[in-house]
């Protein structure tokens, strides 16, 4: 029977073994695995393609950023040696109009030619009316772009014209017409008495008012011409007034005539600067220029607006000052910042006229093209063979030069002379400031306007603001995630932990919008109850749970085990109750009234409505998700082997927790901290809506912040494709995507170590 038994057994067993080979199971196993390997290659596929979109938007970020950084470049034309060119006396002015296709020259006998710029064909000529025997002794131009000219005459008098181009379709054929106009009409005005020839003048018109300055030798000439138009009758009235100015001792080399009238630069001597106050005709103050004992002043001229002045020695050097008032208010002239040019004395500098950007021409026929706000050195490259005169166009795209009887013309590719290292990422400074300051200003209502587009005051607010958010977030956050995955009851669980990862399905638009309009002057007016709260709570919570370990047993064991935190509900709402409610007295007994004011007038602590703290609320509201749905999982996916053999060996539960639970979680909870810095750093919408959107580098809690996601979605819809603010919020999100990207590589670095570190718990 035994035997019988087992030889069924047998065969009973090896039918089984052979139904487990049938070709249905094979066929099967085969698909499975087939299934295998298409999911792996599909996953594999698609991280890939992950990697790859994050790689070419890296690169594409990089192509549209890389230009900002390049130099310009110099294309020389063909020369050109016109005939008329030879029966014109030696130049004192060219000029190129807006379309760059009329050129002007200006000559010592006080002849004006308009000629095509592309081939040097003579166009139409003017003779200016000077007086018989008169000739041009000085040229000066007014502010760039406006076209007006001042000459001074050998007979002591003074011409101001101003040189316009009409456009005209005769034929339907686009045709240019230079002319020559008169302002304040065409007879010369006196400024020397005695009639000497005047060696160097000045030129400002301001509204209808004319300042024109000139020196013989040493003597300084200064008259104000106002004009005034009757509005019945149309006539026409002119209004002298002589300005009486301290006299200089030295002979004067250049003369300076501020825009707005009220400064007028005297260079005089070998190196010096006599600025004088025009509103009340008093020395404002001597400066000394040089850089060292052996450099004199070779030429002079303001930049667009007129605040700044860029001044040329005889060594090659360019220096821009401008005037700084101190903390009393007195204003001083001021060297700040300094070029290389070459070795050979400056003896032009061209003012670009629609950026801060100008050209500098030596005696050695070098030019140079320079940035004065953004410090750049954008080219040099020799254009003539010793002295010449240059003309640059009011785009800044053409270079016309004359040097020994023939005219040369340069094509400019600057795009992008505004942005460099330091103008990004350094301390500048700006015209009208009284020290240098990071600053983001891209736009302006007038022409004068200089970019200031410094990212470290962006990059200050997106780390502002991402720290506050994490700074309420993350210990909420973590410690919500370890009792609700270690102390917690499994039923309750299952109601809280989605409860709180279906906040993070909240548009962060709305929440903007909650914050922004509600919460903001919601905090404003109940700032004592706000900090009480954000005090009290824990405060709150810790008594409430002495208080429960006093009451007695029979009273603790009717509430299930893991259901405790239910009990914080009526606490928490208890102490926001109590603290808000309180805020009215708190701000009456302590601040007077009012704690806004009490932190402007007695702290000295700036107070915005829209601020980091609003910021630190909202968005550190949008954060907790995050870290709480990661940082949960990781505490609860600790093997519960760990946890009862710690048990076993006599831990406590508290005990188990911190020195094996958290430890052995530990890469999941660094990595939910990552991961919600990554959202906080990115977050656009809430610090669009709730900070007010002001790029400034202040840790005051109070004061509000600019991030960079912020910046670039405001600015980019505005912005000039193409242009320098356009490839600098490219450069923006270039940052931000490098530093996610750094951040998250030292994450993951960190993350590993801490893995095997404690794998073998």
């Amino acid at each position: 029977m035994n035997d019988l038994a087992n030889e069924t057994m047998t065969s009973s067993s090896k039918s089984q073994r052979l139904d487990f080979n049938t070709p249905a199971l094979q066929r099967k196993r085969r698909m499975r695995a087939l299934k295998d390997h298409l999911a792996r290659w599909y996953v594999s596929i698609g991280g890939l393609a992950v990697l790859g979109a994050i790689t070419l938007i890296f690169f594409y970020l990089t192509s549209v950023v890389l230009p900002i950084f390049g130099g310009a470049e110099l294309e020389a034309r063909d020369a050109q040696q016109p005939a008329w060119l030879a029966q014109q006396d030696k130049p004192l002015l060219l000029a190129i109009e807006e379309q760059n296709q009329v050129a002007m020259r200006l000559d010592r006998a006080g002849q004006v030619q308009f000629f095509e710029l592309k081939n040097g064909k003579a166009l139409n000529r003017a003779s200016l009316p000077l007086p018989a025997g008169v000739a041009v002794t000085s040229v000066v131009e007014d502010q760039p772009g406006s076209r007006r000219v001042a000459l001074g005459l050998s007979n002591g008098q003074a011409l101001v014209l101003q040189h316009n181009y009409k456009v005209t379709y005769p034929d339907n054929v686009k045709t240019i017409v230079g002319a020559i106009d008169y302002p304040f009409g065409e007879a010369p005005i006196a400024l020397d008495p005695q009639g000497r020839a005047l060696e160097r003048v000045g030129l400002s018109l301001n509204d209808s008012t004319l300042m024109l300055a000139a020196s013989t030798g040493s003597e300084l000439h200064v008259l104000s011409l106002s004009r005034e138009e009757n509005l019945f009758t149309g006539e026409v009235t002119v209004a002298e007034q002589r300005l009486s100015l301290p006299q200089i001792a030295d002979p004067i080399r250049a003369l300076v005539v501020d825009p707005r009238q009220q400064w007028l630069y005297v260079f005089n001597g070998r190196a010096t600067a006599d600025v004088f106050d025009l509103r009340t005709n008093s020395l404002n103050g001597r400066y000394n220029l040089a850089r060292d004992g052996e450099t004199e002043i070779s030429s002079a001229t303001s930049l667009l607006g007129g605040i700044s002045l860029m001044v040329g020695d005889s060594k090659g050097g360019i220096a821009q000052w401008f005037m700084v008032r101190d903390q009393e208010g007195k204003a001083a002239l001021t060297r700040i910042r300094e070029f290389q040019l070459g070795d050979s004395p400056v003896t032009q500098i061209l003012a670009e006229e629609r950026r801060k950007g100008f050209l500098a021409l030596d005696a050695a026929g070098t030019l140079g093209i320079f940035h004065s706000t953004a410090h750049r050195t954008l080219l040099t490259q020799q254009v003539a063979e010793g002295a010449a005169v240059a003309a640059l166009s009011p785009r800044a795209t053409r270079v016309l030069v004359e040097s020994n009887g023939q005219l040369q013309r340069f094509v400019i590719d600057n795009p992008h002379p505004e942005v460099s290292w330091s103008a990004l990422w350094g301390k500048v400074w700006y015209e009208s400031y009284d020290e240098p300051k990071y600053v983001w200003q891209s736009t302006s209502a007038n022409t004068d306007f200089e970019p200031k587009l410094s990212l470290a005051p962006l990059t200050f607010g997106t780390l502002k603001a991402a720290f506050y958010a994490m700074l309420l977030a993350a210990p909420l956050a973590i410690c919500a995630a370890i009792y609700t995955a270690y102390f917690m009851a499994p039923a309750m669980r299952r109601k809280v932990k989605p409860v709180i990862e279906l906040m993070e399905a909240l548009p962060t638009v709305i929440l903007g919008f909650f914050a922004g309009l509600f919460l903001a002057p919601y905090v404003e007016g109940h700032l004592p109850g706000i900090f009480s709260l954000l005090l009290l709570t824990p405060v709150g919570i810790l008594l409430a749970a002495w208080l429960w370990s006093r009451l007695p047993e029979s009273i603790r064991l009717r509430v299930p085990d893991g259901w405790e935190a239910a009990l914080l509900i009526p606490v928490i709402l208890g102490v926001a109750a109590l603290s808000l409610g309180m805020s009215g007295h708190m701000e009456n007994w302590f601040f007077g009234g009012d704690m806004r004011l009490w932190l402007s007038n007695d702290l000295g602590i700036a107070f915005d409505q829209r601020n980091a703290l609003v910021v630190g609320l909202a968005m550190g509201f949008a954060v907790i998700p995050n870290i709480f749905s990661i940082a949960e999982d990781a505490v609860f996916s600790v093997p519960k082997s760990l946890t009862f053999g710690s048990l076993a060996l006599g831990a406590t539960p508290w005990q188990t927790l911190t020195r094996v639970v958290i430890l052995t979680a530990s890469p999941g909870i660094f990595s939910a901290l990552m991961i919600g810095l990554g959202r906080a750093v990115g977050e656009t919408m809430i610090v669009l809506m709730a900070t007010g959107n002001t790029p400034i580098m202040d840790m005051n809690i109070f004061e509000g912040l600019r991030t960079l996601a912020a910046n670039t979605a405001v600015e980019m819809p505005e912005s000039e494709v193409g242009s320098s603010h356009y490839r600098v919020l490219f450069l923006a999100a270039l940052v931000l995507l490098a530093f996610t990207f750094v951040m998250n590589t030292l994450a993951e670095l960190i993350r590993t170590r801490l893995r095997k570190k404690y794998a073998s718990l």
